[in-house]
């Protein structure tokens, strides 16, 4: 560690190099040198160097791995591993998808990042009326435990992981993922990886639920006790921001909406009768990376900070572990542009860049054409380059919490903080998120902060490059991936067919187990794998759980 005087600060310092770096480098680092182009080593870590109100830094800052964990979850950071680097795709059939994630891992992907489509999402199936004209478009058609077996096939199960962005149907899909691990012979304690599994995110801002907030909410709380039992790596949420920026709030709402629904599912869990500390180290989380460099910098870090406190002193978390915020990145797919779409390279670059220094866990680069549809091979490469020369060129790895001790960092990461719990204690006032979901506040707040963005835009007031400022009077054609009509045809006959060969009564007769679960109160998760296993389609499941549950009826703001 760069060196401070004899103080406060450097004394914390040497016990923390003696106690929770000691014990993270007792795993081997990187076997690149950490070297500058003037050959002088680099080191791991630097810390204040003089005058420094030492109780501030230590109860704010203090060091990577250690509480409040503003400068990072683990003591070595990227010395020790490099972020995953975590591509999200899907599209058509699972045999077209599973040739896409192919493609990734043998470019150099660390994990598998799995976009569904819309009748995936919303527990139809293919042959459903309600499918039509979406089934394969903006995702990867998956209705049955056929459907799963084709994309994972190859993948190796217990060494890769796998991320699915799901939310309403998560419970179906993750059945579907640990079914197939089980014919291929992988224990489901050896997989790993995530499912989104965010519902209340939904009811604010994007709104591909199914069943009303409190039904949904025992679906999740059921998934954390059955994996913590039968699927121990497994991480039972990612709690997501993502969605709510993409739908136009700002960094500090972002924060506060995010954290907000991740205290309603900890809240929902310990109702529930689970111990905090048995599956709080297995919640993760998703925000979004945008283009003010230091703003979300400073984000990443206020996030961790806020996380780790509420869950030792609102939660009373014993363990380190359940007090960790640990958050995939996606760049921002709202700041993309359909005009100069070379442009959304250097754009993703800059946010990309933002996830690294703010200490992400796994990023997702954005293609440079995903403002015109679904990226090709050629621009899935390049935003995959993005993150290996971030990691392997530019010796921002090679660091912890580079930007720590920044006058403007550390100055907008206590502003973020502050105005982040502002809405959190506005929202415990209403009672709760999903009372304050039900009241419409945060979609209030969601929509005026994306309008007055939008003014903003309007009036070039905020510059976007290509769009209100240096534009081009002519746009030469981009090469756009284009979805076969016939995938919807061959999903169709593909479900048809599974439904004439399986054992009726068996499938039959699981729904019928998963239906009487739903109307008691047993844990769903073991009727919902039964049912997987005996062939039944993600929308008969997703039929039977609406029987029970209803359906959510959205709530209209103004």
């Amino acid at each position: 560690m760069a060196n401070g005087h004899d103080n406060e600060t450097q004394v914390a310092g040497q016990k923390w190099q003696q106690t929770v770096l000691a014990a993270a480098t007792r795993k081997p680092l990187r076997k690149e040198r950490f070297l500058r182009s003037t050959a002088e080593t680099v080191e791991a870590l630097y810390a204040p160097v003089g005058d420094v109100d030492a109780a501030k830094y230590l109860r704010d800052v203090g060091f990577p791995g250690q509480f409040p964990f503003t400068r990072g979850v683990q003591a070595t950071m990227y010395r020790g591993r490099l972020w995953t680097m975590r591509q999200y795709a899907g599209f058509g059939t699972a045999k077209e998808s599973n040739e896409r994630y192919r493609y990734l891992l043998d470019r150099g992907q660390t994990g598998l990042s799995v976009a569904f489509d819309l009748p995936t999402q919303m527990g139809y199936d293919p042959d459903d009326p309600m499918a039509q004209g979406e089934v394969g478009r903006v995702g990867v058609s998956v209705a049955s435990i056929e459907d799963m077996s084709t994309l994972m096939d190859g993948i190796p199960l217990d060494k890769v992981s796998v991320s699915m962005t799901i939310n309403s149907t998560a419970s179906t899909l993750l059945a579907f993922l640990v079914a197939v691990a089980k014919q291929n012979g992988v224990a489901s304690q050896a997989l790993r990886g995530t499912v989104q599994n965010d519902i209340l995110k939904e009811y604010m801002a994007r709104g591909t639920w199914i069943y009303p907030p409190r039904p949904s909410m025992r679906l999740i709380t059921d998934m954390f006790a059955w994996c913590a039992s039968n699927v121990p790596q497994w991480n039972t949420i990612s709690v997501s921001g993502y969605h709510v920026r993409e739908a136009g709030c700002d960094a500090a709402q972002e924060i506060a909406f995010t954290l907000g629904d991740g205290i309603a599912y900890v809240d929902a869990a310990v109702k529930a009768g689970l111990d905090v500390d048995s599956f709080a180290e297995r919640i993760s989380f998703f925000f979004n990376g945008h283009n003010n460099f230091l703003e979300e910098v400073a984000k990443f870090r206020a996030a961790r900070r806020m996380w780790a406190r509420i869950m030792r002193e609102r939660f009373g978390a014993q363990k380190d572990e359940s007090c960790k915020l640990r958050f995939h990145t996606q760049t921002g797919g709202s700041t993309l542009t359909a005009q100069q779409p070379d442009n959304n390279i250097v754009r993703v670059t800059v946010q990309a860049l933002a996830a690294v220094l703010g200490g992400t866990q796994s990023l997702h680069t954005n293609s440079r054409d995903e403002a015109l549809g679904l990226p090709t091979e050629a621009a899935a490469q390049i935003a995959l380059r993005t993150q290996q020369i971030l990691a392997a060129e530019s010796g921002v790895a090679d660091v912890v919490d580079a930007l720590a001790g920044s006058y403007v960092v550390e100055a907008w990461t206590d502003e973020l903080e502050r105005k982040a719990q502002n809405y959190l204690t506005r929202i415990d006032e209403l009672g709760g998120m999903v009372a304050a979901i039900e009241k419409g506040y945060p979609q209030r707040e969601i929509q005026d902060s994306a309008y007055r963005t939008q003014v903003a835009i309007e009036s070039a007031e905020q510059v976007i490059v290509g769009v209100n400022q240096y534009r081009n009077a002519v746009e030469p054609p981009v090469p756009v991936l284009q979805i076969n009509p016939a995938v919807e045809r061959d999903q169709v006959e593909r479900i048809r067919a599974l439904r004439l060969k399986r054992d009726q009564a068996a499938t039959d007769a699981a729904l019928r187990s998963l239906g009487d679960a739903a109307a008691g109160s047993d844990n769903l998760m073991p009727a919902i794998v039964h049912a997987v296993q005996n062939q039944a389609t993600m929308g008969e499941i997703g039929h039977t759980l609406r029987r029970v549950f209803g359906r959510h009826e959205e709530v209209l703001v103004v």
